[in-house]
């Protein structure tokens, strides 16, 4: 907040939406005022009064853009009426690019419209715990079946049954020359990507109903996940690897966000009894402790920064990135990029 003290981006963006989440938890568990209204302004910047979105467009079908609108939940639901109009508004926006998203023979979604025919780990988190939310608030309980299906259908698409980690990308077409000509599949393990995935099973199970027939199959996934992430937890420092099951390979190394979005999604999991405490416990409070050791920094500012923050990575697009070994670890690692805080905010607030 003292860095950015009026806004976090020109622009609606989705790790902007992943920090905004966390002020929004922390003000609601610590009472907060000023995080609240840090919260309201930021997004008071970027929805006008017609409800209207900056920087989004419907028509680019970029499912990213679908995140960030989980902080207008809470504000439409504790608005004055004059601003209850243009969140509800925009809220809508969001629900209607889902309404012709496109999609997989199967039934999933795709990355962007850009990147046809492909579905990320990323985008469950992007559009599912949204539409799980906006199913629970505004009546439409088939949407639940939706989302449990984009769940389903990520870990069937990308989970390796060896090991039981997820891919980070699947093309139905199996075209992109990152994709395994036979499955589709991309050829990495990158932990972003899962944890992703993992922040995006927790946060539905949260919304899902406990009579939803797909809701034991969820639990089935989030144990299989859960066993696969603990058996690639750094045995030394407790957190997570960049390739996560390549440690110590050169050029490989440990990386904050996805260690900080193992956390939270396994310290949730435990406290709401999806995952056993005996087991996960520990797995999530060892991540926690390694978290604050190895990326946590304070400058003579007093400012706190979380360092070790893989920058971006992605698969496809120009200049093409080719999903290797090679490219994941050659990425920019930065300090305080946004999808490293939101997520170090999330899992500190589940573990504090």
């Amino acid at each position: 907040m003292a860095r950015a003290p009026t806004v976090l981006t020109d622009n609606w963006h989705y790790d902007t939406g992943l920090v905004l989440k966390g002020i929004e938890r922390f003000a609601l568990k610590t009472k907060n005022v000023a995080a609240a209204a840090y919260l309201k302004r930021t997004i008071d910047g970027l929805v006008d009064e017609s409800g209207a979105i900056k920087g989004y467009r419907v028509d680019e079908y970029n499912i990213d853009q679908i995140n960030m609108g989980r902080v207008l939940f809470r504000l439409w639901a504790e608005a004055q009426p004059a601003d209850k109009e243009r969140y509800r508004k925009a809220i809508e926006t969001l629900r209607s690019q889902m309404w012709s998203h496109p999609r997989t023979n199967d039934g999933a979604f795709w990355h962007k419209k850009i990147y046809p025919w492909q579905m990320w780990l990323d985008g469950v988190y992007m559009a599912s715990p949204f539409l799980a939310e906006y199913a629970a608030t505004f009546d439409e309980p088939e949407l639940f079946d939706d989302v449990a299906k984009q769940i389903v259908l990520a870990e069937e698409h990308m989970r390796d049954a060896k090991t039981g980690l997820l891919l980070h990308g699947w093309d139905e077409r199996r075209k992109e020359r990152w994709a395994d000509p036979e499955t589709g599949r991309s050829s990495q393990f990158w932990g972003r990507a899962m944890g992703w995935y993992a922040m995006a099973v927790v946060d539905v199970l949260a919304w899902l109903p406990q009579a939803h027939p797909q809701r034991s199959a969820v639990l089935a996934i989030l144990q299989r996940l859960a066993a696969a992430i603990a058996r690639v937890q750094d045995r030394t420092t407790g957190v997570w690897w960049q390739l996560l099951d390549q440690p110590g390979r050169p050029g490989n190394y440990r990386e904050a966000s996805a260690s900080s979005m193992f956390v939270y999604a396994l310290a949730k999991a435990v406290k709401n009894g999806w995952l056993d405490k005996g087991v996960y416990g520990p797995v999530a409070s060892r991540g926690y402790r390694g978290l604050l050791r190895e990326f946590i920094e304070t400058d003579a500012n007093g400012h706190v920064n979380l360092k070790n923050v893989c920058k971006v990575a992605g698969l496809g697009g120009h200049p093409y990135r080719d999903g290797s070994y090679a490219y994941y670890t050659s990425t920019e690692v930065v300090k305080n990029d946004a999808k490293g805080v939101g997520a170090f905010i999330l899992a500190a607030l589940e573990n504090e």
